[in-house]
């Protein structure tokens, strides 16, 4: 089956490119659109797309408050791809406090826009580039150092969770560390449990937040 997507952007030009790009491949289904925030609730209950692309200024509603709705009123909700014009942007990284799975530059390439989306879908990865990292650290704070402190992650788990913060996927990670890929899902799965942490994005948001893991 392929990932459906649902595509929400002011700009019908940028839906469109969108569009074109992801139908253009055999895996990917656009399954709707949406011109503003406040429509996504409705089409997600509809549609129930694996991932919303999800502009982050948007005049009614924007992504921040889209996605917040989203994982609060929707049981299983999709992957949620912030898409962007900057990458510094301060609203790109509140939508992955609020709970967004990775963000995507509007100026992407076509390869680059199909690798984030499907990368999203499967979640196994991460969407977390350099400037979003220097904007978590620079948001640290003394409570993120508690709340990791508290979490008592093992030395492996807090090694795993270094990793997942440099964008690898659990078969990297496996790799890297010679142990079996559910050997990884399983430390994974721990340590967001430990964190209160939803998903990966929230996880690697903590670590930064905290100092546990420097931008580089």
């Amino acid at each position: 089956m392929p990932f459906t997507v649902l595509l929400v952007d002011d700009e019908p030009l940028v839906r469109a490119g969108l569009r074109a790009v992801l139908e253009a491949q055999p895996d990917i289904e656009v399954v709707g659109e949406a011109a503003d925030g406040a429509a996504v609730i409705p089409l997600v209950n509809r549609l129930r797309p694996d991932v919303v692309a999800m502009d982050v200024r948007m005049p009614l509603m924007d992504g921040i408050e889209a996605t917040r709705l989203v994982l609060r009123t929707v049981p299983d909700p999709p992957k949620i791809l912030v898409v962007t014009t900057f990458e510094n942007d301060e609203y790109v990284y509140e939508a992955l406090r609020a709970g967004a799975d990775g963000f995507l530059l509007k100026r992407a390439r076509p390869a680059e826009i199909v690798h984030a989306v499907r990368l999203v879908a499967e979640g196994e990865s991460l969407l977390f580039p350099a400037a979003v990292r220097q904007l978590a650290a620079e948001y640290g704070t003394n409570e993120a150092r508690a709340a990791l402190e508290r979490a008592a992650l093992t030395d492996r788990e807090e090694e795993v969770l270094r990793l997942v913060a440099r964008g690898l996927s659990n078969a990297e990670i496996a790799a890297g560390l010679t142990v079996g890929i559910e050997t990884v899902k399983s430390h994974v799965s721990s340590l967001l449990a430990k964190l209160g942490a939803r998903d990966r994005t929230q996880a690697v948001i903590a670590a930064y937040e905290s100092g546990f893991v420097a931008p580089s």
